[in-house]
């Protein structure tokens, strides 16, 4: 092209005058819209028609303005170089073309020259160009245009595959030449890149990859989000490799990893410089986005932003605000798909994610990625305590890779694993640099980042108490335990936000690896911080304690909190911990009855003087818990313990009690004879002079009632000498009236009496009275063959029980069911059985009770209605549950149904055998084989079932087998 330029040997341009100047820039620009205006007629693709009408556009603008510059003729080059290309490549392109490379080269393009149109014009209506245009900005913004064209230039040869090799060396001069004040041009280099390999993936991931794979696919942004060593990176390259990813996206995946980049020092120039590079682009120039955007947009492509927490948490505030958007933008480009990984939850907004918390691995995954790496033992010969280890990691990929490749590298047997565990906890998670090699390592990365340090020394110690509580931290009550962290809520967040904590049923929690590195690493709670713990859970006790429902939603929701903080108590401050135990132990029974870890705190207690009341009143209680939850030998264990400790302190009242809790334990097992001669050897023991009037009482009560299944006195004899006492006179009575009904007393006068005392129990307030009174009603009607009253009774009971006793709610509408059976109403029967089944899930964690009643039962009610085998897997069922529970009656009760099962198959020497075990559990009992069910109507068995009444009187079929 003709025009002026200074010579290249020059160090300095050529004086020219300025009119000259203006002619040679006239002409040029004439010359050029002419010949673009030409190329524009004959190219046949409307959108390359479109860009060369807008560079005309721009130069007839600068054509009308322009007086003495000569800075605009690099553009005018460039102008021309732009005009020949699109005259070649689209010299024989169709509409078909633009589908591929071609369409997104030329809008690409065409964005970049609607851009600069815009700039002119907007300066032409503001009459500004002839004084902008001898100004240094507006000479900047020239070489700026100039050095964007030439990125595209390149780009657009790139994608097109034209090969101009004339233009591109045209670009490569001009980038290399210096003209006096021109900024001299950067133009991008581009190298394919190669995506990083399928890593080895732990077993149980492929459902997930599958699902995040699938979104990907049908275009859509994804967050994996998580603490580090959940396998974030392993599966972004896994879906990376995924052959559906592969298929669409080809050689356009890009993993850009922020490893090794500081978020205190990290800049947009940076991790800008990063990104271009992972995506091949050699050299960023002076606007990467723009750069990156057109790379990105000649066809699909799939990018992976791992360890994204790195610029999330840039604590540079121009990086903070730039990087999202600089994302935001590449995520809206057409056919662009982003993975990003991050221990952050601060995703660039203005994207719209699908956010994926990764969870841990479940069980089975976790042993085998565990015995994947450890070879020195199969998975069965080290199965029970490695489980149990791996369940105390909560299934972490990385903790349990750390793990296993410890063991192996140490050479360590399962026990010696196990062992090491014990001593060192997470210092044996450490065996190497970086992160993929220690847990301390991908902590400290965590614990560093600029969020956590902007909280300063208030975020450890947040994480400390999370740590120290088993259930970590109860959000709605967190101002109320640590009263003095004002900022307790917004150090919450952040912790969350950087994945060291997360939130499960209003609790702000750690995984287990977590929680270890914490505990051994970090300081413990401070003073102030454990008595503000302290404070607030042992004020919820005694609140509890006074008023049984007060505050019991806290007892109920922490209650794994405030066991560990009595138990960590006991240990250091036991004198004003003992009451605060067994306040916590009745709370725990009354609200929420289960297992508890204080049982070998309170054995451990050293018995001393000042101790021995102490330690008493805490097992006592702890019997009430395990009489509770149905542990009935725990129980009696922990009675025996509190009696002789309570005898050794002096206090004969506690101890009678306790004894006399014991000997009813005995009896709620069916082991009457040893209930009987434990409250009998009580009476002749030097403590009963001792005791109270009432204590005496309630002595003599348990022991009627054991004497009652036995026979071993008259209905008259029975329930006599307890019935004065102004305690428990009134029970008496009423039990009194019921033996007489179970003994075959007159019913008419039996009802009389019982029904007198419930309006006795009525007008005194007295609800368990009242409750024994309906029983006994109950018993009587159902005796009676009144089986509507007897329905009608078990409802009141019913009535009563809901709110305030749930096992007595389930007990009773069971034993409707029996009445429904008996009264042949078979599916009415199971539902009220089902429908007593649906809270029992409750029950069935922490009372066997509940199990045998229900199995019994519903096995009675199915042999009633003659399904014989439903019935028989009831009866074994309960049999199961009677071994482990040690209860005789119901195990009886179940052989004798077992017995009756095989009768009616005409098995009648199975039958004897299980009415003869039936007999012989009797005996142990102490009950008359004839009287089984004689003080349990209710589970008397229909009149039909009769091999139970013929196996005792040795009658035919049982004559000879016996």
């Amino acid at each position: 092209m003709p025009f002026k330029k200074s010579n290249k040997s020059s160090k300095q341009r050529a004086p020219v005058t300025e009119q000259s100047q203006d002619i040679t820039v006239s002409q040029v620009l004439g010359i050029t819209i002419a010949a673009i205006n030409a190329t524009k007629d004959l190219v046949p693709i409307d959108l390359a028609k479109g860009i060369l009408g807008t560079i005309a556009n721009i130069l007839t603008i600068a054509q009308s303005v322009i007086q003495n510059e000569s800075d605009i003729l690099a553009i005018v080059e460039q102008f021309q170089t732009i005009r020949k290309v699109l005259e070649r490549t689209t010299k024989d392109a169709t509409k078909d073309d633009l589908q591929g490379s071609l369409g997104d080269a030329l809008s690409a393009l065409k964005i970049s020259v609607d851009h600069m149109y815009s700039e002119a014009a907007s300066k032409k209506e503001q009459r500004r160009w002839r004084r902008l245009l001898f100004v240094t900005t507006d000479r900047d913004q020239i070489a700026g245009w100039g050095k964007d064209l030439d990125r595209i230039l390149l780009l657009f040869n790139f994608e097109v595959g034209a090969g101009v090799a004339t233009d591109v060396k045209m670009i490569k001069r001009l980038a290399l030449e210096s003209k006096g004040n021109a900024t001299s041009i950067n133009a991008p280099k581009y190298r394919p890149t190669e995506p990083p390999s399928r890593p080895a993936m732990p077993y149980g991931r492929d459902d997930l990859v599958a699902k995040l794979t699938n979104h990907v696919v049908n275009g859509e942004h994804i967050a994996l989000i998580g603490p580090g060593g959940m396998g974030k990176s392993s599966l972004a390259k896994a879906i990376l490799n995924d052959p559906l990813v592969t298929e669409k996206f080809a050689d356009r995946r890009f993993f850009v990893t922020c490893d090794g980049l500081d978020p205190s020092t990290i800049t947009f120039e940076t991790f800008m410089t990063r990104f271009a590079a992972a995506l091949g682009i050699e050299s960023a120039g002076a606007d990467p986005v723009r750069q990156i955007s057109t790379l990105l947009r000649s066809a699909s492509a799939l990018v992976v932003l791992d360890n994204a927490e790195t610029f999330e948490e840039a604590s540079a505030s121009s990086a903070l605000r730039e990087i999202p958007q600089a994302i935001a933008e590449i995520a809206d480009i057409h056919g662009v798909i982003l993975i990003l990984t991050s221990r952050s939850r601060r995703s660039a907004p203005n994207v719209p994610w699908i956010t994926k918390d990764i969870p841990p691995l479940d069980s089975s995954s976790a042993q085998e990625a565990f015995f994947r790496i450890y070879r020195l033992a199969s998975p069965g010969d080290a199965e029970g305590g490695i489980t149990n280890l791996l369940q105390d990691l909560e299934f972490h990929p990385l903790s349990i890779n750390l793990l296993a490749n410890a063991a192996q590298q140490n050479g360590w047997s399962p026990p010696m694993l196990l062992e090491r565990w014990k001593d060192r906890h997470s210092a044996v998670l450490d065996h190497g640099e970086g992160k993929l090699q220690s847990l301390s390592y991908t902590m400290q990365l965590s614990l560093s980042s600029p969020s956590i340090q902007k909280l300063g020394e208030e975020a450890r110690h947040v994480l400390a108490v999370i740590a120290f509580l088993p259930q970590g931290l109860n959000e709605s009550l967190s101002k109320h335990i640590l009263s003095s962290t004002l900022q307790i809520d917004t150090i919450s967040d952040v912790l969350w936000r950087q994945s060291l904590v997360y939130r499960q049923g209003g609790f702000v929690k750690m995984l287990a690896p977590i929680r270890h590195y914490v505990r051994d690493s970090l300081p413990a709670p401070d003073s102030t911080r454990l008595r503000e713990i302290r404070t607030f859970y042992y004020r919820t006790i005694q609140w509890c304690s006074e008023e049984r429902d007060g505050h019991a939603d806290i007892i109920i929701s922490d209650h794994l909190n405030i066991e560990h903080v009595v138990t960590f108590d006991l240990a250091h401050l036991p004198k004003e911990t003992y009451p605060t135990c067994w306040q916590f132990l009745e709370c725990l029974r009354w609200h929420h009855p289960r297992p508890t870890t204080l049982t070998p705190t309170i054995s451990n207690i050293v018995e001393s003087s000042s101790t021995w009341m102490l330690k008493a009143h805490c097992l006592s209680h702890l019997a009430g818990l395990y009489n509770t939850l149905s542990q009935l030998a725990e129980a009696a264990q922990a009675c025996q313990a509190a009696e002789a400790l309570y005898l050794t302190a002096g206090n004969p009242e506690n101890m009678g009690n306790c004894l006399i809790n014991r000997a009813d334990l005995l009896r709620c097992q069916g082991r009457f004879i040893q209930s009987q001669n434990l409250l009998e050897d009580l009476q002749h023991s030097d403590s009963w002079k001792s005791l109270s009037e009432a204590t005496k009482a309630r002595a003599w009560l348990w022991l009627d009632i054991a004497r009652m299944y036995t026979f071993a006195a008259s209905a008259d004899e029975l329930f006599v000498k307890s019935s004065e006492d102004r305690v428990w006179g009134l029970d008496s009575k009423i039990w009194h009236w019921r033996v007489k009904i179970y003994y075959g007393g007159d019913a008419v006068q039996v009802k009389t009496h019982l029904e007198d005392l419930l309006l006795q129990c009525t007008s005194a307030g007295d609800v368990y009275d009242r409750r024994i009174a309906l029983e006994g009603l109950a018993d009587v009607a159902f005796c009676e063959g009144r089986l509507s009253d007897a329905m009608d009774n078990l409802q009141t009971l019913v009535e009563m029980s809901k709110g305030q006793n749930s096992e007595g709610v389930l007990c009773y509408t069971v034993r409707k069911a029996i009445v429904a059976s008996n009264q042949g109403d078979h599916a009415f029967a199971r539902q009220l059985i089902h429908k007593a089944s649906e809270p029992s899930q409750f029950f069935a964690l922490r009372n066997a009770r509940t199990f045998l009643h229900l199995s019994h039962c519903s096995a009675r009610i199915e042999l009633a209605a003659g399904e014989y085998d439903v019935a028989e897997s009831y009866f074994t069922a309960a049999i199961e549950g009677c071994d482990i529970q040690d209860n005789l009656r119901s195990k009886a009760y179940s052989f004798r149904g077992l017995g009756e099962v095989a009768f009616a198959r005409s098995n009648f020497a199975l039958a004897a055998e299980r009415f003869a075990e039936t007999r012989s559990l009797c005996t142990e009992m102490g009950v008359p084989p004839r009287h089984l069910y004689s003080c349990v109507p209710l589970y008397t068995l229909p009149d039909k079932f009769k091999g139970w009444a013929l196996f005792l009187e040795g009658q035919s079929p049982f004559a000879n087998i016996m």
